[in-house]
């Protein structure tokens, strides 16, 4: 399993990024995904998760209301919109998967997700 983020940069406080990570090598729609964060100087974080149809999500508190997971199956692609940012947001996105047996089933717990992306840079200018 290959996964490949896009999609970070610079933004200023209050406006909206899109990310994008892309699953190649197996079959996307046997995955739960989920996003991870990493500030300087801090520990990764939970984001967000999605299961592998979409029909279940969960958020950290510090997004809930300002982000959004979906997936397009089709696209082998999970994204990940970010609005109204703030300078908190700052830190390196990374996407994850994991094999789900459940279509319902997804996890917020770091150490579930075998298969990484490289991750993408996001700076939240105040």
């Amino acid at each position: 399993v290959q996964l490949q983020a896009s999609g970070g940069g610079l933004v200023q406080a209050g406006g909206s990024l899109r990310l994008a990570c892309v699953l190649s090598g197996r079959t996307f729609s046997q995955y739960a995904m989920g996003w991870f964060r990493q500030a300087p100087g801090k520990e990764r974080e939970f984001v967000a998760a999605i299961s592998r149809v979409g029909s279940m999500t969960n958020y950290a508190d510090s997004v809930k209301g300002r982000f959004t997971i979906s997936r397009d199956n089709a696209k082998n692609t999970v994204y990940l919109q970010m609005n109204t940012m703030k300078s908190d947001d700052t830190a390196v996105y990374s996407c994850a998967a994991a094999s789900s047996g459940s279509t319902r089933g997804y996890t917020t717990i770091s150490y579930n997700y075998p298969y990484w992306g490289q991750g993408t840079l996001v700076t939240v200018s105040s």
